[in-house]
């Protein structure tokens, strides 16, 4: 048997070995297996799985791992290997994007048109198929591209009347990161799948198979889970680190690294690497998360944010006024180049909005009060923002930014989980016993991911202060930075001078 036959036959047979010969062939690198400790390397599992669907022993599988480890091109390759058994295969292919799903299409078809592939199995891609997001094999086999959001038509997923395989609905990550926690985007997304995805299957035997990651308690991977589209699926969960602690991919997933996640940004860590999304209900706050301090730290500049509510009824939100600090945090009696956001004051009132302005007066006299005065006024731009921004514009020395919610800024989960790594890194402090203290952790650790929580309007104050004060940074390119740097030294100076009075004073009490 010649070299030829003997390649063919072992790529025919194993699906992980044909992806690392033509992975190579195609790009002139070798695809590298991972080596975790005392687990299966992940590449191994999923070859396998989706050999079992090749072979019709599953029919519906669902594979969710964490992001960057190579899913795609594994579901890629799959498509390439079937197609070498049977070119009459018919794939759909389905992602968040037609655009994306459209570049899963062309790879498929980049790697079916080398040289090697078409000389080893007999497959052509034909010459009519011009197009990205679709391509015919001159057997009679073809491949599209489709959105999960949009309709699927022209295409269905396998062949009727056979017992061998002949394609699939490949469904990879059908949610996109920063449209999950939308409600009305994330529930099309399921709709979709049970009125053009899953119809499209020419036959019982034919398999579906999703891959992806778990992005949301409620999305279309946990309704696959759980049985809701009236089929048994088979669940393969890769998590990032398993339950004896090691790392399903020690050279991207570290375990230093996998720990910072879990720590600093844990709503990410526990769906996207552990595919477990918080239960329902779950806090993205810990009350741990914030700091309280003994005193006050010494601020360099501070503002207020503000979130008005649209009438005055105790059931609706209420208006929100914060004052913030921002300060140079210290570690070890060291200044650090990282700032933190001090809650200097909080008060949540149910006024019409004809009587924001008088509230509003009031609480920023308090403020400045302050030995370093407020120097902007941050109001979210809706109906009774509006109002009082157009009240306060008049006002001589008042620097107002007007915020403004768009589709583009996402949803309200979506800016709540931005600033969790910030909480999670204990950048948000109080002074102990400050009057507003209990109040806002304890409305903080009730806000959850999926909007379960009844009120968020002291929540929103907080997302637009780390995103003036801590993410944008507009609080401190406002300050002049010789004022601030003029602070810092005074801090150092202040302090200085009260570690040589106690010197002196313990040296008093021995002469």
């Amino acid at each position: 048997m010649s070299v030829h036959s003997d390649l063919k036959k072992e790529c025919l047979s194993s699906l992980l070995l044909f992806t690392r010969v033509f992975y190579k062939l195609r790009n002139s690198r070798n695809f590298e297996l991972s080596r975790p400790t005392g687990r299966e390397c992940h590449y191994i599992t999923i070859a396998k799985e989706l050999t079992q669907c090749f072979l019709l022993k599953t029919q519906r599988l669902i594979i969710n791992i964490p992001p960057g480890l190579a899913k795609s091109t594994m579901l890629k390759y799959f498509a390439a290997w079937g197609f070498a058994h049977f070119e009459d295969c018919q794939f759909i292919y389905i992602s968040y994007s037609h655009d994306l799903a459209s570049k899963h299409t062309a790879d498929i078809k980049s790697i079916m048109s080398l040289r090697e592939y078409q000389e080893l199995f007999g497959v052509e891609i034909s010459r009519h198929s011009s197009a990205k997001d679709n391509f015919q094999t001159t057997g009679g086999g073809a491949l599209k591209a489709f959105g999960s959001r949009g309709a699927i038509t022209g295409q269905d997923a396998g062949l009727p009347h056979l017992s061998r395989f002949s394609g699939a609905l490949l469904m990879d990550d059908l949610h996109k990161p920063d449209e999950v926690h939308s409600d009305t985007i994330r529930q099309t997304v399921i709709r979709s799948y049970n009125e053009t995805m899953k119809p499209r299957g020419r036959s019982p035997l034919v398999p579906y198979i999703f891959i992806g990651q778990r992005l949301h308690e409620d999305d279309l991977a946990h309704h696959l889970i759980s049985g809701k589209d009236g089929y048994k699926w088979k669940k393969i969960i890769l998590k990032g680190l398993d339950d004896a602690g090691n790392s399903i991919h020690p050279d991207i997933l570290p375990l230093e690294k996998l720990k910072i996640e879990e720590k600093f940004n844990p709503y990410v860590y526990a769906s996207q690497i552990q595919q477990t999304p918080f239960p329902a209900g779950g806090g993205l706050f810990k009350e741990s998360d914030f700091v309280v301090l003994d005193e006050e730290p010494e601020i360099i500049a501070s503002f207020v944010t503000i979130d008005t509510a649209e009438t005055e009824k105790s059931y609706n939100d209420a208006s929100v006024f914060s004052f913030w600090g921002l300060y140079a945090i210290r570690h070890f009696n060291q200044t650090t180049n990282i700032f933190g956001l001090h809650w200097l004051d909080c008060i949540e009132i149910y006024v019409e909005p004809k009587d924001l302005i008088c509230n509003f007066t009031q609480f920023y006299s308090e403020c400045m009060r302050h030995p370093v005065k407020p120097s902007l006024v941050g109001i979210e731009k809706k109906s009774t923002g509006v109002s009082l921004i157009s009240s306060l514009s008049d006002l001589q020395g008042i620097n107002l930014i007007e915020i403004k919610r768009t589709a583009a800024s996402g949803s309200k989960a979506d800016r709540f989980i931005s600033i969790q790594p910030y909480i999670a890194r204990k950048q948000i402090s109080f002074t102990k016993n400050s009057k507003h203290l209990e109040k806002c952790i304890t409305h903080m650790s009730k806000i959850t991911a999926n909007n379960s929580h009844r009120h968020d309007d002291i929540a929103d104050t907080c997302f637009d202060a780390i995103d003036l004060g801590l993410i944008r940074a507009i609080v401190s390119s406002r300050v002049n930075r010789k004022q601030i740097y003029d602070n810092i030294a005074k801090s150092f100076l202040a302090a200085e001078s009260k570690n040589k009075s106690l010197l002196q004073a313990s040296r008093g009490q021995f002469i």
